[in-house]
C-alpha cells in the first residue's frame, strides 16, 4: 500500500455569489478576481505541503486543469519541476496529462523524460482524456477526444521505445521525424496511469495496455465495480490477474486528534464538491458515450455535489477521524477492493495551511504504521514501463 498526498491547488477566495454573478467557477469566471500576492502565497503553501509529505515518507500527486479557480496548477510540468527539486525520495505521480488537448504529444514525451531523468526515476506518468470541462478551454472537438487520446498515447509510447527516428502519419498527428531527446531514466518508460469511472471502453483499454487505473471519489462500491471490470477484461484476454497495485482511488482525507475535531476541520474538504459550474461545460455533446451518460443519470445515486457529510462518509468518499478511525476505514477499503494505492486529497478550499500540515503529520506518524502489514504485502505488478 502506497499513499499519495494531493491538493488540486485551488484559489478559494471568491465572492460568495460567484455563481449567480458569473455562471460558473470554470471557463467563464473572470480572472481579474485572482490577486497575484494571494496566488504567490498559495502556490508556495501547496508546494510546502507536498515537500512535507516527502519528508514524512509519503508519495505525492499532481494534476492539471485550465481556466478554473478549483485548480490553479495549470502547467503540470512546472509544478512537477518544482517538486523534483524540493523532494528527495517521493514518487511524483503526474495524474495527469490531458494528451487529447495537446497539439504535440512528442513534447509531452520530452517533458516527462526530462523530469524522470532529473529526478533519477521518480516519475509516474498519468495520461488522461481530461474532464468535459476541459473541452472549451482547449477549444477541441469532444467527439474526437477519445481517438486523439489513443493516438497520442500510442505515439508517445513508440517514441519512448523505438530508439531511433521514425515518421508518424496518423489521423490527428503528423511528424516527418519523431525522435525526442531525452529518453526516460526508467526503462522502457515510467509506469503509466490513467483515470476513469464506469466507462467500460476506457477500463478495457487500460487493462489491455497494463495501465494503472485510478478512480476518483468513487466510494468503496464504485471503485470496487471498476476494478472488477478491469479484472474481468484481464481474464477475457488471457492476461495475468492484476495485483492490487494496478488500482488506486482518490479520497478526501483529514486526520484529527479526535473524531469530532476531524469532522469539524475535515468538512472543509467538501468545498471541492460544492463548487458550481455550468452543466453545458461539464458534459459537452459527444464527450462521453450516450449509454454511459444515460446510466449515470438513471442510477438514482445521490450526487456527490449535494450529498451530506454522513452520506459521503458512509459511501467512502470522505475519510475523516482520528488516526485509528482513518486506518480502520482504509484497511476496510483494501479488504473490499484489493487496491493498494491510496490517493489523498488532504487540502481543499480555504483550509488553513497549518491544519493541512498537522493532518499530514498525524497521518504519517499514526495511520501509516497501523497499515504496515499490508503496505508491501502485494508485490509490485509488471506495469507498463517496469519490465
Amino acid at each position: 500500500m502506497r499513499f499519495y498526498y494531493f491538493t488540486e491547488m485551488p484559489y478559494p477566495h471568491l465572492p460568495d455569489d460567484y455563481f449567480e454573478r458569473y455562471g460558473s467557477i470554470r471557463v467563464t469566471l473572470p480572472n481579474r478576481l485572482l490577486d497575484p500576492h494571494t496566488t504567490h502565497r498559495l502556490y508556495n503553501e501547496y508546494l510546502e505541503q507536498h515537500q512535507l509529505a516527502d519528508e514524512l515518507g509519503l508519495d505525492v500527486m499532481l494534476n492539471e486543469h485550465h481556466q478554473t479557480a478549483t485548480c490553479i496548477d495549470a502547467a503540470l510540468g512546472v509544478s512537477a519541476a518544482s517538486l523534483v527539486q524540493r523532494t528527495r525520495r517521493a514518487k511524483i505521480l503526474l495524474l495527469g496529462y490531458p494528451i487529447p488537448h495537446r497539439e504535440n504529444p512528442l513534447q509531452v514525451a520530452e517533458e516527462v523524460a526530462m523530469l524522470d531523468c532529473i529526478s533519477g526515476g521518480r516519475i509516474e506518468c498519468g495520461f488522461v482524456r481530461g474532464v468535459g470541462l476541459e473541452i472549451h478551454p482547449a477549444n477541441t472537438n469532444p467527439v474526437l477526444n477519445r481517438e486523439r487520446f489513443y493516438e497520442a498515447f500510442t505515439l508517445i509510447r513508440k517514441a519512448w521505445t523505438t530508439g531511433e527516428s521514425f515518421s508518424w502519419e496518423g489521423k490527428h498527428f503528423h511528424f516527418r521525424y519523431a525522435n525526442p531527446f531525452p529518453q526516460p531514466f526508467q526503462k522502457p518508460y515510467p509506469p503509466i496511469w490513467t483515470t476513469g469511472g464506469g466507462d467500460r471502453e476506457n477500463i478495457d483499454w487500460a487493462a489491455d495496455n497494463d495501465v494503472v487505473f485510478a478512480t476518483l471519489l468513487a466510494g468503496f462500491d464504485g471503485a470496487g465495480a471498476v476494478y472488477d471490470a478491469y479484472r474481468a477484461r484481464c481474464r477475457e484476454t488471457g492476461r495475468a490477474p492484476p495485483s492490487g497495485e494496478r488500482f488506486a482511488n482518490l479520497f478526501l482525507v483529514y486526520v484529527g486528534d479526535n473524531d469530532a475535531d476531524a469532522r469539524r476541520d475535515g468538512e472543509q474538504l467538501m468545498w471541492y464538491l460544492r463548487t458550481r459550474d455550468a452543466p453545458w461545460f461539464r458534459a459537452p455533446p459527444g464527450w462521453a458515450p450516450v449509454k454511459a451518460r444515460r446510466a449515470m443519470y438513471q442510477s438514482g445515486q445521490e450526487s456527490v455535489r449535494t450529498a451530506s457529510y454522513e452520506s459521503l462518509w458512509n459511501r467512502g468518499l470522505l475519510i475523516t477521524g482520528n488516526a485509528d478511525t482513518v486506518a480502520r476505514r482504509l484497511r476496510q477499503f483494501h479488504a473490499e477492493t484489493g487496491a493498494t494505492n491510496i490517493l489523498m486529497m488532504m487540502q481543499a478550499g480555504p483550509m488553513k495551511h497549518a491544519d493541512v500540515l498537522a493532518s499530514l503529520r498525524r497521518f504519517a506518524a499514526d495511520v501509516v504504521p497501523q497499515l504496515a502489514d499490508i503496505a508491501h504485502a502485494v508485490p509490485r505488478p509488471a506495469l507498463a514501463g517496469s519490465a
